[in-house]
């Protein structure tokens, strides 16, 4: 049976919900919900191999007038981007006072050569991924794992490299450090996030 994990997110008005399995890897399907910077809702899908590196990615974003999907397949060490979009993102963004989106996908899958992981903005569940790759949900604290990663912006579904620093801090908790942003994540005993400072908490039934 699928397990269910919903978060709240506190950097904005929206949410997420995660049903996964993850016996074998990783298999999970989701939606996350939020106003900012326009209101949108992003459906994924997520795989990863045996090992929890990321096999493949579906995300689809959809808003008022507009739909974009993108879909990231690894083998073979190589990334494969395909993207498909309706109507017209760009004139929404502009419409409420924002700068226009980045084209989805990626014009050169290459520059995502090194990475094993996908992160999507806004979303609790692709920060357990490398948690689980790297064996950092127990133990004590560990050394920095410096990591690649392909980086899905929503809610135009750009796809982007980024360097990511994962530092065990102990049973239950992990510093993540991207750029100038750091923030320690409280997880449960599978590596699930309970509580992402400035981004999301857990909400369990009551």
């Amino acid at each position: 049976m699928a397990k269910s994990i919903f978060w709240s997110r506190t950097d904005t008005a929206g949410s997420e919900q995660a049903l996964f399995t993850d016996g074998d890897g990783l298999a999970a399907r989701g939606t996350l919900l939020a106003v900012d910077p326009i209101p949108f809702t992003a459906r994924y899908r997520l795989t990863t191999a045996p090992d929890w590196s990321t096999a493949r990615v579906e995300v689809e974003a959809e808003g008022s007038g507009w739909l974009r999907r993108v879909t990231l397949e690894r083998a073979a060490s190589r990334w494969r981007v395909t993207t498909a979009e309706q109507g017209d993102l760009d004139a929404a963004l502009t419409r409420a006072g924002h700068p226009r989106s980045g084209l989805p996908g990626t014009d050169d899958p290459d520059r995502l050569a090194e990475a094993l992981d996908v992160d999507l903005s806004g979303s609790p569940l692709f920060n357990s991924v490398p948690v689980r790759r790297l064996g950092l949900t127990s133990g004590p604290a560990d050394m920095p794992r410096r990591i690649t990663v392909a980086w899905v912006l929503l809610p135009g579904l750009e796809v982007v490299p980024a360097e990511q620093i994962y530092s065990g801090l102990g049973p239950g908790r992990v510093r993540f450090a991207s750029g100038t942003f750091t923030a320690d994540i409280d997880l449960d005993a599978d590596g699930y996030v309970v509580r992402y400072p400035g981004l999301a908490e857990r909400i369990d039934p009551r």
